[in-house]
């Protein structure tokens, strides 16, 4: 289920001229790891961390580790992952960072 800050900047996206993300794409064959925004054939993932400032899974120990672990992965396999918060999806800069990585060259 999509958290209200996925589905903010799933809003903000569609409001872009760019490519549609595929949602909660398993972007690694044999394991669980799923990334909230995926455009496969730009090798981009957009990862959306909420509950930073109140305990969230993204700050516990484990959490934090798990999260090093499964963006370790996808850096191995090629893909670029951006990490945003929901201050850098309200304040625009999520878009902001999203449109920069999209205008960069990729092989």
């Amino acid at each position: 289920m999509a958290s209200k800050l996925e589905e903010l900047m799933a809003f903000q996206i569609k409001a872009c001229d760019w490519p549609e993300p595929i949602r909660e794409y398993l972007f690694i064959h044999g394991r669980c790891f799923r990334a909230d925004f995926a455009w496969p054939a730009l090798k981009l993932l957009l990862e959306v961390d909420g509950g930073t400032w109140n305990g969230g899974r993204h700050t516990s120990g484990k959490g934090f580790a798990n999260d090093c672990e499964k963006y370790n992965l996808a850096m191995l396999q090629g893909w670029r992952v951006l990490r945003v918060t929901g201050e850098h999806i309200k304040s625009g800069q999520a878009l902001a960072w999203l449109e920069e990585v999209m205008r960069l060259p990729f092989e």
